[in-house]
């Protein structure tokens, strides 16, 4: 790949410039790297090996400059490969959404946010150290007082604590002694009176607890009559209930018949009036009345139906 460095030293055309032209010079003539005719004919009579130590320095102008040209490459792809870092992490961030690019106005608002975000977020952590800083002194007056207050109750114990040798002149002196030696006796009479207060309620709990068993005993027994009572009421319940049921059949039975004797009787009282009335026709067949006796039959039957 040919460059503006192989152009200048030594292409075959020059390569175009673009710019206002330049007068040529003595200055100019001194350093051109190509050199005129007459700067050739300066360095050659000057100095003979000019030109190759000329050649060497060009030679390594050049490659000092494809150095620079490929260290410029390498930056250049170290900052493509950046780039495109930070591309695709500005396209897999939530602010983005799927399948747009990232504007620079909208990484720059959010990162502006992020910005004020942490600002507040600094904030926040201020605020909490000065509270915590608050807190510390709170605990550190506390644990002060405490100390303070641990010390004033070493102090009054070691005051109401008289010493060895004070308590034995204390107890050498009668008046003192005999109000310990009492105080002694309270005690042991206090003492007496907690275990006999105790054992009295041991007695009246197991006292309690015979009377209960025995109250429980007798519930149990009055339960159980009870409920032998019961089923005994429940037989005779049933045994009574039986019994009303055969007095109502018996008084259905009774019912029946008597409707049946009555109706017995009247066919008895039917079959009777037809026999009579039977009797009388055959009487009537058998002994034919004369005219004497129909009118005496009619002079009986008058007054007869006079009276009836």
């Amino acid at each position: 790949m040919a460059t503006h460095d192989d152009d200048d030293f030594g292409g075959d055309s020059p390569s175009p410039r673009r710019g206002k032209k330049r007068s040529f010079g003595d200055d100019d003539l001194e350093f051109d790297p190509f050199g005129s005719k007459q700067g050739n004919s300066k360095v050659e009579e000057t100095a003979p090996g000019g030109a190759t130590a000329m050649i060497l320095t060009l030679r390594e102008s050049l490659q000092n400059c494809k150095d620079t040209l490929a260290t410029c490459q390498t930056e250049l792809e170290a900052a493509k490969s950046e780039i495109q870092k930070w591309h695709s992490s500005f396209q897999n961030e939530p602010c983005l959404a799927s399948g747009t690019s990232p504007d620079p106005k909208l990484v720059i608002n959010y990162l502006q946010s992020l910005k004020n975000s942490e600002e507040s977020l600094k904030e926040q952590l201020e605020k909490a150290k000065k509270k915590e800083a608050a807190f510390i002194v709170t605990f550190a007056k506390r644990e002060q007082e405490i100390a303070e207050l641990k010390s004033a109750v070493r102090e009054l114990k070691a005051q109401l604590k008289p010493p060895s040798m004070q308590a034995r002149r204390l107890l050498l002196d009668p008046a003192i002694h005999e109000e310990f030696t009492r105080l002694k006796m309270g005690k042991q009479l206090m003492a007496k009176c907690r275990t006999l207060q105790e054992e009295n309620e041991e007695i009246g709990n197991e006292a309690s607890e015979g009377k209960m068993h025995e109250l429980s005993m007798k519930l149990a027994l009055q339960k159980s009559q009870n409920a032998e009572l019961r089923s005994q009421f429940e037989g005779l319940h049933q045994h009574m209930e039986g019994l009303t049921n055969d007095v109502e059949r018996s008084n259905e039975m009774v019912r029946i018949t008597q409707e049946q004797l009555e109706e017995k009787d009247r066919e008895i009282k039917r079959l009777k009036q037809e026999l009579e009335q039977k009797s009388l026709i055959g009487k009537e067949k058998a002994d034919p009345p004369s005219d004497a006796k129909k009118a005496s039959d009619d002079d009986e039957m008058v007054p007869g139906e006079v009276d009836s």
